[in-house]
């Protein structure tokens, strides 16, 4: 019987040998038999070899992972990779496809190779409607929020995005936290993840999203608790467990 085939589409040389080393233990039947650090490189290998899977992580040089899979969806199983989870995962979840979220963890590989194994033998799935959700989400910098109008007292300010250390919502309100001071808006969470860089702005709680530039490190007290230290404000925030992931290389 054949051994079923991968191609591995990631820029970094690292995270690709770890991926390739975690599916060797999570499927030791499975050939890697391509390994892309760009969109452009995974198109032609994928033409060279044709495997029935290919790993993609979303942002590489040149082609996206997002072209890649417009390119190649049709011919085999994609498998997304992103180390930004809060623009994707509803999208995900809403469609067919597997994702992986950077570190890359045994137990949720463990879960997709399953789930690809099933998949095999039925064709791969349509990402069209998946694919303009994600460019949806990812459009680009130019076009992310800039600046926010927000009540600082009796007065209203125009301030800038990247002035926020963090954004904490507050029953009616959304607290914008800066390095002295604060103010309040009425958009909530949500609308903001929409409008704010993912490279910049990260959500590490229900109900907070700090700035990755103000961040000056992590304190793990145990395996439960996780703070966010600030660089210029003494308050620590909290990280929920389903973020923990994002920090686990600081």
């Amino acid at each position: 019987m054949n051994r079923p085939t991968a191609l591995i589409a990631e820029d970094e040389a690292l995270m690709r040998e770890r991926l390739k080393e975690k599916l060797a233990d999570a499927w030791p039947e499975l050939d890697v038999v391509a390994e892309a650090a760009d969109g452009n490189q995974a198109i032609a290998m994928f033409a060279d070899w044709q495997p029935q899977i290919a790993f993609l992580d979303i942002r590489m040089p040149g082609m996206s992972g997002l072209d890649v899979a417009a390119a190649i969806g049709g011919d085999c199983h994609v498998v997304f990779i992103t180390a930004y989870d809060q623009y994707a995962l509803q999208a995900f979840d809403a469609g067919a496809v597997d994702y992986l979220l950077k570190p890359v963890e045994s137990d949720r590989l463990t879960a997709t190779v399953e789930r690809i194994r099933r998949k095999l033998g039925s064709p791969p799935a349509d990402l069209s409607a998946l694919l303009a959700d994600l460019r949806a989400e990812m459009r680009p910098q130019a076009s992310r929020m800039q600046w926010i109008r927000a009540a600082v007292g009796k007065q209203v300010k125009l301030i800038p995005v990247a002035d926020v250390v963090y954004f904490q919502a507050d029953t009616k309100y959304t607290r914008v936290v800066l390095g002295s001071g604060e103010a309040l808006i009425r958009t909530p969470l949500k609308e903001l993840l929409a409008e704010l860089d993912p490279e910049k702005f990260w959500q590490v709680h229900r109900g907070t999203i700090v700035n990755l530039d103000a961040v000056s490190g992590v304190l793990r007290e145990d395996a439960e608790r996780q703070f966010i230290l600030l660089k210029n404000r003494q308050e620590r925030l909290p990280i929920s467990r389903q973020f923990t992931h994002l920090f686990k290389q600081m």
